[in-house]
């Protein structure tokens, strides 16, 4: 069973991972994610942990620099983690805001996220099918 400690390190893991560049991101997978781990936005849907780093490579490399940041201290129950979020650019101005649901398993790594646009970076939902 997970507990706010761990649930904690888990956001500042995650937080942390979003915010490497690909050779240190691949180094923290490991410890972040789940082999397996299961990522749905309305951007990509993802699985394991590469996908997740090489989604990172694309996104800065079609953007430039950005920081993923916490809006917000996160919520939690059980083995969920609500982390509200933004996205900023090199230059400060703020690219998209969102909320990830973080599933917990019981060693503290993230098994699944569920990731929400609270405001979508212009132009992004016209582009991508939602189903």
């Amino acid at each position: 069973m997970t507990t706010d400690t761990d649930n904690a390190s888990a956001t500042d893991r995650y937080m942390e991972f979003w915010n490497s560049a690909p050779p240190e991101a691949r180094k923290l997978a490991p410890e972040v994610f789940t082999d397996d781990v299961d990522y749905r936005s309305p951007a990509a849907l993802m699985q394991g942990a590469e996908a997740l780093i090489d989604f990172r490579a694309q996104f800065i490399a079609h953007v430039g620099p950005a920081s993923f940041a916490a809006r917000r201290e996160p919520e939690e129950h059980n083995d969920r983690i609500r982390l509200l979020w933004e996205i900023r650019l090199g230059d400060g101005t703020s690219f998209a805001t969102g909320t990830d649901v973080l599933a917990i398993t019981e060693d503290g790594r993230i098994g699944s996220v569920s990731a929400f646009l609270d405001r979508a970076p212009e132009g992004l939902l016209d582009h991508h099918d939602h189903g």
